[in-house]
């Protein structure tokens, strides 16, 4: 069956069969042991990202068994409580004015922010997701910043290092952040690495941080961890958060906003 695969595809199953064994492999592993390139190793592993066999790391992969949970494609988030990320959005915007300089990480609620956003006029919007300088793109009232960088197919987000050297230039505002978990003990986390990495960075440049995301969020840890949620400025969710967390928050100082539903 083998001699039927391509080089490529052989090469591939090995990989996958040295991440079921050891958990991890690293692409200098990947140049030692398959005898290939730097840039055929990031190819191998972007391909098999996108079959949803592994997860990306800075420098590597992980075996996607590993994680706790798939993560899921925005083409497929999106469809997912449309209504109760629409009114998380909505509620957002009370946080915005005209004058402001504000930035949307990747994410199905913060999309839905820019959306609404293209009523307003006279702010700046910077962001390192490409599905939302799109959605920015024919508002001439607002000014859209994109931070350059890799693209993730399932957030189309824009991370690592030319991102990072971008991020370091910018005086945010208000940080508006899309994330995939929210917990008192794991913090504020997401899937993948990489974005990890961009968001911490991002918050380091914020001067106020706001977590947005729905109730399928609270109390879950995702497999990276961006910062303890004592760091963040307020939340916005679209059900009231479980008293012993709200506590926690509220003796950290973080400032705790529900959706209108």
């Amino acid at each position: 069956m083998s001699e039927s695969l391509s080089k490529g595809e052989q090469r591939r199953q090995q990989i996958l069969q040295v991440l079921k064994q050891n958990g991890r492999i690293t692409i200098a592993e990947m140049i030692d042991r398959f005898e290939c390139s730097e840039a055929t190793a990031r190819r191998d592993l972007d391909l098999l990202e996108r079959k949803g066999e592994l997860i990306r790391t800075i420098g590597g992969a992980i075996f996607e068994g590993a994680g706790s949970v798939r993560e899921v494609p925005f083409v497929e988030k999106r469809q997912l409580l449309w209504l109760e990320k629409e009114a998380i959005a909505e509620r957002a915007l009370d946080f915005i004015e005209e004058g402001d300089s504000i930035c949307l990480t990747g994410g199905t609620t913060t999309f839905l922010i820019a959306k609404l956003l293209k009523q307003r006029q006279g702010i700046t919007v910077v962001t390192n997701a490409v599905n939302i300088a799109m959605e920015l793109s024919d508002c001439e009232g607002i000014q859209v910043v994109v931070i350059g960088g890799v693209m993730r197919s399932n957030s189309f987000e824009l991370c690592g290092p030319l991102a990072e050297r971008t991020i370091e230039h910018l005086n945010i505002e208000k940080l508006f952040m899309g994330i995939d978990g929210f917990s008192t003990t794991k913090g504020i986390t997401t899937y993948s690495e990489l974005e990890a990495q961009t968001a911490r960075m991002l918050m380091r440049q914020a001067q106020q941080t706001i977590a947005v995301f729905d109730y399928t969020k609270v109390g879950k840890a995702s497999l990276f961890s961006v910062a303890p949620v004592n760091e963040l400025t307020a939340c916005i969710t679209d059900r009231l958060l479980p008293a012993d967390m709200a506590e926690e928050l509220d003796r950290a100082g973080v400032l705790c906003h529900y959706a209108n539903l």
